[in-house]
């Protein structure tokens, strides 16, 4: 019985595509390899810091003045109220205040620096940190009025056996750069700001959640391969497998190549592609199995054409329809979201393509066939099952 059904030919350009797909791999891999990520605070640890102002935030302006105090990765979001801003960077507010009061001291000359910044020795109440001064005699640091009491709050300042000077402080160097940073704001905004709270993410933490990640992504592709051999069979998973692969490669590649930031957002975007990508392939396997047990005398390559032919309306419609949302919210969802919506889309446009080009064509090279994918016939039915058309 012939089938009259006019199809597409996906099948026919399939060494083509392979070449392309081997390209853009390679070209990925070698981004990840030389350029790396451009990890965001939850992965490199930083700062949070929450802002409560008197009015509506100015977000331009209040990035702006992150821009210009030089802070890594800055990240000015409106959090809850039009008024609540939380700040997020991937310096620590301590190590900037060091810097801020260092600069200050190289102007008093001869060398002057700062040696270290520790805890207070133990017999000294209210004080939390110790700055120790190289080349600073106390005249100076007096005249030059750098360690004022409204800044740093108690101040005591000890000259050691070395001519170092001591100079323990009650408001720690972090405290001290937020409310500089705070006043900055208020300034270029002509607001009221209150500090509601700051947080700290070391680097173990986010180290500890980039591990995490990378495994969840192996766990998925484990259980992935073995779902699809169950269901279907072994050069299904092969084929599933390629095709996520491609998809996770292609999508890190681009975050690498054009380095924007790699956060929390953006791995579970990756994980979720893997789930959203595996959906549509297991609906053109499915298809194609369905195919081979009706159409057992046609061609492999024909059968396949015939059965993404037949899901290629629902496969669009379904990728534009999440493109589209994607889309929607990377305009309207600001920062936070921006990698997630991003990495969703990329996504969706090579799986798309994966689906097609690679999860079939992988599983064509590997010579599928009807005695792969036919239910094996019981005693005395062989006669039978041959006899099919």
């Amino acid at each position: 019985m012939a089938y009259e059904m006019k199809t597409i030919n996906f099948m026919g350009i399939r060494k083509y595509t392979s070449g392309f797909s081997i390209v853009l791999t390679i070209l990925a891999v070698l981004s990840i390899t030389f350029h790396g990520f451009n990890f965001g605070l939850d992965f490199t640890g930083g700062t949070q810091l929450e802002l409560l102002l008197n009015k509506p935030a100015d977000i331009p302006k209040i990035r702006e003045v992150l821009e210009e105090e030089h802070l890594r990765s800055p990240v000015a979001v409106v959090f809850g109220e039009e008024n609540d801003v939380m700040i997020r960077t991937q310096d620590e507010l301590k190590t900037k205040g060091r810097d801020q009061i260092a600069a200050e001291i190289s102007k008093l000359g001869n060398g002057a620096e700062i040696k270290s910044v520790g805890n207070p020795p133990r017999d000294l109440e209210g004080y939390s940190e110790t700055v120790v001064l190289a080349n600073v005699t106390e005249q100076q640091l007096s005249s030059a009025k750098i360690f004022d009491a409204e800044r740093f709050g108690k101040v005591l300042v000890t000259t050691e056996k070395d001519q170092t000077l001591s100079v323990s402080i009650a408001n720690p160097l972090g405290s001290v750069y937020s409310n500089y940073l705070k006043t900055k704001i208020e300034a270029a905004t002509n607001s009221e700001i209150k500090i509601l709270g700051s947080a700290s993410v070391g680097s173990q933490v986010g180290e500890e959640l980039m591990n995490n990640g990378g495994l969840g992504i192996l766990c998925a592709f484990a259980l992935v391969f073995l779902y699809v051999a169950i269901q279907f069979q072994w050069k299904f998973s092969v084929g599933a497998i390629v095709s996520l692969i491609h998809v996770t490669v292609v999508t890190l590649g681009c975050f690498s190549l054009f380095q924007w930031d790699f956060d929390l957002t953006v791995l579970a975007a990756i994980i979720a592609l893997i789930g959203y990508s595996i959906n549509d392939t297991i609906v053109i396997f499915d298809r194609i199995r369905e195919n081979f047990r009706k159409l057992r005398k046609m061609d492999p390559i024909d059968i396949v054409n015939i059965s993404m032919t037949q899901t290629l309306g629902r496969s669009i419609m379904t990728h534009v329809t999440v493109f589209l949302v994607m889309t929607v919210l990377f305009v309207f969802g600001g920062e936070i979201l921006s990698g997630f919506s991003k990495a969703m889309m990329i996504g969706v446009v090579f799986g798309t393509y994966s689906s097609i080009y690679i999860a079939a064509n992988a599983t064509v090279a590997l010579g599928i066939g009807k005695e792969d994918l036919m239910p094996r016939a019981k005693e005395g039915e062989g006669g039978e099952a041959d006899s099919a058309p």
